[in-house]
């Protein structure tokens, strides 16, 4: 089966219309204003009304308050929510929206203990652990420190790029990938040639 692929830090409706056109299964939109990806409510909702049928649109926050994430799910349609901090399951699941939780993996991390804890969540989200900074890097992690039986769906993020993308769904074997910063022609503009390699070599195998 064709691995998913979610592009994150949509900032521009010409992205969407690329990574769409691309074959991209879901967009990322970064409500965290600490990002150079952040985008507001407002240019949010208008990116997302582009969406084609199909596509589904992700909203990614960092230890946000209830309060904005409501006001966020007001005026944004999202179809699933996407947290990249230390929240705790209930804090996930208080706004009976699908959501998948991120986890930074180093050596310490217990992904079998962390997928039971959040065993609400659609899945499990993987990135680099960088210290002091919830995600974007563009770092790549040790993908053997992914246990087999992981009981959630993973989502590998962290580091990947065209170049690397088709090595990691062949040994990583995720049910998607999630690229941001590897697809990138500056912090926040997508690359639409970037895209449209990234996921052609994602889906390929």
């Amino acid at each position: 089966m064709a691995v998913r692929v979610k592009i994150c830090g949509i900032t521009r409706l010409q992205d969407v219309h690329a990574a769409c056109d691309a074959g991209a299964d879901a967009l990322g939109f970064v409500f965290y204003e600490r990002s150079p990806r952040h985008v507001t409510i407002a240019a949010a909702a208008a990116l997302v009304r582009a969406l084609p049928p199909f596509v589904q649109s992700v909203g990614l926050f960092v230890n946000a308050e209830p309060a904005f994430i409501a006001s966020v799910l007001q005026e944004v349609p999202l179809d699933l929510l996407q947290f990249h901090g230390d929240e705790t399951p209930a804090a996930c699941a208080r706004f009976d929206r699908p959501y998948i939780k991120a986890a930074r993996v180093n050596r310490d991390t217990d992904l079998l203990k962390y997928a039971a804890d959040f065993e609400a969540a659609r899945g499990l989200l993987l990135d680099a652990y960088v210290q002091g900074v919830p995600g974007g890097t563009g770092e790549r992690f040790d993908w053997s420190l992914i246990p087999a039986n992981v009981s959630k769906p993973v989502i590998l993020s962290g580091g990947l790029t065209p170049d690397n993308v088709a090595e990691a769904v062949q040994r990583v074997r995720p049910w998607a990938v999630d690229v941001s910063s590897g697809v990138e022609a500056s912090k926040g503009i997508k690359d639409a040639h970037k895209l449209a390699q990234f996921i052609a070599r994602a889906k390929a195998l």
